[in-house]
C-alpha cells in the first residue's frame, strides 16, 4: 500500500485532530493537497481533513478536545480546527446537489467514494488515515504519479459545475503536469466546448487564477493552451 511521509503528518497538532474525530467513532483522511504534494514531494502549505462527523459534530469535539472551532464555510460543512495554533480545514464528507457553474448546494455525505467524485481532478481526490496510507477511491494514484492533469469522470459535466475548473485544470498543469506528455485529450475538448461559461465567473475569482497560474516556473505551455481552447481570449480579450 502506498504510504504518504512529512513532518506536517505526525505533528501533535494534525494527530490530535486525527484522534479527536476517530476516538468518537468518526471517519477521518487527509485529503487533497497536502496528500497529493506529499506523493509528489512538494511542500505542504494547508492540511485539510474529510470527515462523516457533520459540522455541529466537528465544532463540539474541538471545544471538547480544547481546540479553536472557526465556522469557516459551515454552510460547506467546513470547519477551521486551530490545534496547537495550526489551522486544519475540517470538512465534512459532500456531494452536489444542485450546481450553477460558479456555486455548489452541496448535501453531506457518509463516504469517501461519494466525496471524491464531486472534486475536480482526479490527483486532488487521494486520501490517507492518520498513518499515512493513502486511499484512492476513482484511481487517481496513476495519473499523480505519470503528472498527468484529468477531470473525475466526465471533464463536462465537472467543468459545468464550476467553470473556474477550466482555468484550473491550465494552472495544475503548469505546476504539476508533464510538458512531454501534453494536455488530456478529452479536458481539452470539454474546456473548448464549455468557454462561454468563464463569462459567468467574477473577475475576482478569475484574477487569482491567473495570477497562481504565472507564478509557474514555465506557464508558457499551459498559457498556449489557453490560447488554442479560447480561454485567454475569454478571460483577456
Amino acid at each position: 500500500m502506498t504510504r504518504i511521509e512529512g513532518d506536517w503528518l505526525n505533528t501533535k497538532s494534525t494527530q490530535g485532530v486525527f484522534a479527536m474525530l476517530l476516538d468518537a467513532g468518526h471517519q477521518a483522511f487527509a485529503v487533497g493537497g497536502c496528500v497529493r504534494d506529499s506523493l509528489m514531494g512538494v511542500p505542504v502549505k494547508d492540511i485539510d481533513i474529510s470527515t462523516d462527523a457533520t459540522p455541529e459534530r466537528v465544532v463540539e469535539l474541538a471545544i471538547n478536545a480544547g481546540y479553536h472551532a472557526v465556522p469557516t464555510g459551515i454552510e460547506h460543512g467546513t470547519i477551521t480546527v486551530v490545534a496547537r495554533d495550526v489551522p486544519h480545514e475540517v470538512t465534512t464528507f459532500r456531494h452536489d446537489v444542485e450546481t450553477d457553474g460558479r456555486r455548489a448546494t452541496v448535501a453531506f455525505a457518509t463516504s469517501i467514494v461519494d466525496d471524491a467524485r464531486r472534486r475536480d481532478f482526479t490527483m486532488n481526490a487521494l486520501y490517507a488515515d492518520r498513518l499515512g496510507h493513502v486511499r484512492d477511491p476513482i484511481g487517481g494514484l496513476p495519473d499523480l504519479q505519470a503528472r498527468r492533469i484529468r477531470f473525475i469522470e466526465d471533464a463536462g459535466t465537472r467543468i459545468r459545475e464550476d467553470y473556474l475548473r477550466s482555468l484550473r485544470f491550465f494552472r495544475f498543469h503548469a505546476w504539476y503536469g508533464d510538458p512531454d506528455e501534453g494536455f488530456d485529450a478529452d479536458a481539452i475538448a470539454a474546456i473548448a466546448e464549455h468557454v462561454d461559461g468563464l463569462a459567468t465567473l467574477s473577475r475576482e475569482r478569475v484574477g487569482s487564477e491567473i495570477l497562481k497560474l504565472l507564478a509557474a516556473p514555465d506557464p508558457s505551455p499551459a498559457v498556449a493552451g489557453m490560447r488554442a481552447t479560447g480561454v485567454l481570449a475569454a478571460v483577456m480579450p
